[in-house]
């Protein structure tokens, strides 16, 4: 027996990781109704566990109206474009090629709505978390990998392709003259040396529970507040807001704003040099900013 009514929409959304995929159905006002946590297994495995999800909450809730996906990448997201909707070359094992828009579309035959999973959370933040009010801001994730959302103007910003921030090539700190990068394209890139995955590369102990004071957060410290120097002056952005993993570290904010205006050196808008505090922010959202914004672009379909 259905638990929503004949005539209320509802949407799907997936926030895709490169470890987990979460996946919801909401009503029309963006309430979650059933929710999923899937891991990231191979394609067919994890995509198989998906339309089971989706298959029995449409048994209860009613037929979806439309699906949205922020998914980990690099992923094609030019609609012209013959590829569009898939991943494209990624380290991720198996998943290179793999057609997210044309999978759910035929699934459950309904429009489907397609973005990267930072675009997706940075949409969150600005519905619903640290950026509301916000049209100009960078959102970034600093987790297993690390990968940024940039919104201009009330609109999301792309290229040829989305943004990669993580990818942005940076000087190394002195402690990681030696360190191994963890990507597998760049050796002085953040994702290489300033993402969770990283920094579980340089110690056999567990990072989050290392004091602030060890070299390794030392170096943490100078990447990010390097990367917000640097999107401060890309992008000249109201606001930087920081999610992920890595972030959680009690403490970690305050010295990432010192470190940014050390690295700053003055040369900024009085208004970000007097109030750091609110201008590099911790989200909001605690882990829920993709699954909003996911649920957003599904529901700017249906």
């Amino acid at each position: 027996m259905m638990n929503s009514t004949s005539t209320e929409k509802v949407v799907g959304a997936i926030e895709a990781g490169g470890t987990k995929f979460i996946c919801v159905v909401a009503n029309a006002a963006g309430d979650i109704l059933s929710r999923a946590l899937i891991p990231t297994e191979q394609p067919k495995t994890t995509l198989a566990s998906c339309v089971r999800f989706f298959s029995q909450a449409q048994l209860q809730w009613g037929r979806m109206s439309a699906l949205g996906i922020g998914s980990f990448g690099p992923v094609e997201l030019n609609p012209k474009a013959e590829d569009y909707g898939c991943i494209k070359k990624t380290p991720k094992p198996g998943w290179s090629g793999t057609n997210f828009v044309g999978f759910f579309a035929q699934q459950f035959n309904v429009p489907v709505a397609f973005d990267t999973d930072v675009n997706a959370a940075a949409l969150g933040e600005h519905l619903q978390g640290a950026a509301r009010g916000c049209d100009d801001f960078v959102y970034v994730t600093v987790g297993t990998g690390i990968g940024a959302g940039v919104m201009s103007g009330g609109r999301l910003v792309q290229g040829v392709t989305h943004l990669e921030v993580g990818h942005i090539l940076v000087p190394r700190h002195s402690f990681d003259i030696n360190a191994v990068s963890n990507c597998p394209f760049h050796q002085n890139c953040l994702e290489g040396l300033a993402s969770g995955a990283s920094l579980g590369l340089r110690t056999a102990e567990s990072v989050k529970d290392l004091p602030l004071d060890h070299p390794i957060w030392v170096a943490e410290i100078y990447y990010l507040g390097l990367m917000c120097a640097n999107l401060t002056q890309l992008y000249a952005p109201e606001k930087i807001v920081l999610g992920g993993g890595v972030m959680m570290k009690e403490g970690l904010l305050p010295k990432i704003h010192a470190e940014f205006l050390r690295q700053i050196n003055g040369y900024a808008h009085e208004r970000i040099l007097g109030d750091v505090a609110n201008y590099i922010v911790l989200s909001e959202l605690d882990g829920k900013a993709g699954v909003a914004g996911a649920i957003a672009l599904a529901r700017s379909l249906s």
